[in-house]
């Protein structure tokens, strides 16, 4: 038992210093070097917020007040008589408005602040995870990514709101109350209120604590079930082929059926809460409130007193009734955004060196200098290869399935960084130079291409942004895509679907060529672009890419050999090891492993 406490210690330490971290880490954008604007409105919502307390603290005084005038005795008990009972009623209405305008002054004064640092964050965020590797989104799921952004964010618009305009105001407001308490009553009054706030803190920490853990297990499976549903989704074809939808539901359900079960200890436990602190509440209100009948029994006070202690005992547990919810929901904004920060920290596995260089081509000459890779560095893919692509060049690497092609394409778009050897483009090692001005240079038509849930038009301007009207049609043309375009009913305004399901396998390839083109790019990589497609549309498509490559460096990697028999070189892998190179006809002279491919895919076609 002892050694469990001991491990209870140092997770609560741990999450108290993780706690801690986040809220630093939240800070700058709350008070950002060189924003003078952010800071003024922090400081006069802070300012308005202070006023509002002090209006709101003076308000039962005035109550008080009112009430001793309306007495029998009032005549002498009423401090400010000349303002007579209805001009003290209305004062403490004008008090009691005061109070709330000047809170809702601050949330105005406050909202482009709180504002700001959301989409500042959520900037930060999104462009951070376009950063990350290849290696780190090939193994995230993106409906949990998604649900710990949108977690993350929504915490710090909570911290914002409740942690500075709630939890700093309350501690304010009750040791004001406290002070007038001490100082008007007696301090039994003081002992009778801090005793309760103290029971209440405590209580309501102590079983937040144990429902922050729950609520951590609601999250992770309803992050959980997201994953899965998002990931049926996407994948919404395999599983009608394989009518998979009673799996999937099921699949879901069970997932669902564990989040519901953390779900209703939630509730239970919430309810716990609500009852216990229901008692203590009014536990130390019922026994202020003796002690304050007493003393009117006594004549030590006045009814006034009696209702002045009331009201300050109800503006005390007033905001302590969302004490519970609001330190749960701080913990676990906590929670959020600790998990949002930590995507934030998770460094990019390929990164620009510090001082590198904008990428200049001259011709496009690219080569790969006895370069070794593995995505597992126990298991390389590539074992010293060495190609040579001229400005102008066609070069096809070709191979049997696990051979290495398609990761060539992955190192010279530096996904990844080689292990050891280098690629260089026009003599410029790629590790020197900035991604950005390498991914400008390079274009790639992919085996499949992925098309944007938007109109065909942005998908096509997709491949340069500031690309005019006539210049998007052009490249429409150059890929044969523009008449099929003009024949839908809204044209280049329509929509494609999710990622271009509403368009054929043929018409995607030709809407990315399209984009390709519209880029200009001096490097070209396809990447099996045309393997996915039947014979017939294949055919029409290589015609378009052939002529696409034309003035460029070609980089093809190919599954169907036919494809590229035109190549100026043909290079062959296997096992991650170039085993030929050479012209087509070269290569079918030698009789060796091309040959082989060759008779092989020729044999297999007259079959079908």
């Amino acid at each position: 038992m002892r050694g469990l406490s001991k491990t209870n210690a140092n997770l609560d330490d741990t999450a108290r210093i993780q706690g801690l971290n986040v809220l630093r880490r939240v800070v700058p954008y709350l008070w950002p070097e060189g924003q003078t604007w952010v800071k003024r409105r922090v400081v006069a919502a802070i300012a308005v917020l202070l006023l509002s307390k002090i209006i709101a603290v003076t308000t039962p005084v005035l109550y008080k007040q009112a009430v001793d005038a309306l007495a029998p005795e009032g005549a002498d008990a009423a401090t400010f008589l000349a303002l007579g009972a209805v001009g003290l009623t209305l004062a403490y209405g004008m008090a009691r408005l005061m109070t709330v305008g000047f809170q809702q002054l601050r949330d105005v004064i406050f909202t482009k602040v709180g504002q700001r640092a959301l989409r500042t964050l959520a900037r930060e965020t999104f462009t951070h995870i376009h950063r990350l590797s290849m290696r780190y989104h090939i193994t995230r799921k993106t409906g949990g990514l998604s649900r710990v952004i949108e977690r993350g964010v929504k915490g710090v618009d909570f911290l914002l709101r409740f942690l500075l305009f709630s939890m700093g105001p309350l501690v304010l407001e009750l040791l004001m109350i406290s002070v007038i308490l001490f100082f008007l009553f007696d301090v039994l009054y003081l002992a009778a209120v801090v005793v309760t706030i103290a029971l209440y803190v405590w209580f309501t920490f102590a079983v937040t604590e144990w429902r922050v853990k729950i609520r951590k297990i609601m999250n992770d499976q309803d992050t959980d079930a997201n994953q899965k549903a998002v990931d049926s989704l996407l994948n919404f074809e395999t599983v009608k082929y394989f009518g998979a939808e009673r799996w999937e539901a099921d699949r879901y359900d069970r997932a669902m059926e564990a989040y519901e079960t953390a779900a209703i200890r939630t509730n239970y436990s919430l309810a716990f809460l609500n009852f216990g602190q229901s008692v203590l509440i009014t536990g130390g209100l019922v026994a202020v409130m003796v002690m304050a009948a007493v003393g009117v029994q006594r004549g030590d006070l006045t009814v006034g007193d009696f209702v002045m202690v009331n009201a300050y005992m109800i503006q005390i547990t007033m905001p302590l009734n969302f004490l519970g919810t609001v330190y749960r929901e701080i913990r676990q904004a906590l929670i959020d955004m600790g998990d949002m920060f930590d995507l934030l920290e998770q460094p990019p596995e390929v990164q620009d060196k510090q001082g590198a260089k904008v990428l200049k081509v001259q011709g496009g000459a690219v080569r790969l200098n006895d370069v070794v890779f593995g995505y597992d560095a126990e298991r390389p893919i590539l074992k010293g290869v060495t190609i040579a692509a001229e400005p102008g060049e066609t070069v096809a690497i070709v191979g049997s399935s696990g051979s290495g092609k398609s990761t060539i394409g992955r190192l010279l778009f530096r996904f990844y960084d080689v292990g050891s050897g280098a690629l260089t483009v026009d003599g410029q090692d790629v590790r020197d130079v900035t991604q950005e001005s390498l991914h400008a240079q390079i274009g790639v038509v992919p085996q499949d291409t992925v098309l944007f849930n938007d109109t065909v038009h942005y998908n096509i301007a997709y491949g340069r942004p500031g690309a005019t009207e006539g210049e998007i049609r052009e490249a429409a043309r150059a890929a044969k895509i523009h008449d099929f375009i003009m024949s839908l009913p809204d044209g280049y305004d329509t929509t494609v679907g999710e990622r271009g399901l509403k368009l054929s396998g043929g018409e995607k390839q030709r809407v990315g060529i399209a984009r390709t083109l519209l880029k200009n790019p001096p490097i070209l990589l396809l990447d099996e672009a045309t393997s996915a497609l039947d014979t017939e549309t294949e055919m029409e498509i290589q015609a378009e890419l052939k002529a696409m490559g034309e003035g460029r460096t070609v980089i093809t990697i190919a599954h169907r050999l036919s494809t590229i028999a035109d190549a100026d070189k043909i290079v062959v892998l296997e096992d991650g090891v170039i085993v030929e190179q050479g012209k087509h006809d070269a290569l079918l002279a030698d009789d060796g492993r091309y040959a082989h491919l060759w008779n092989r895919q020729a044999n297999e076609e007259e079959i079908a």
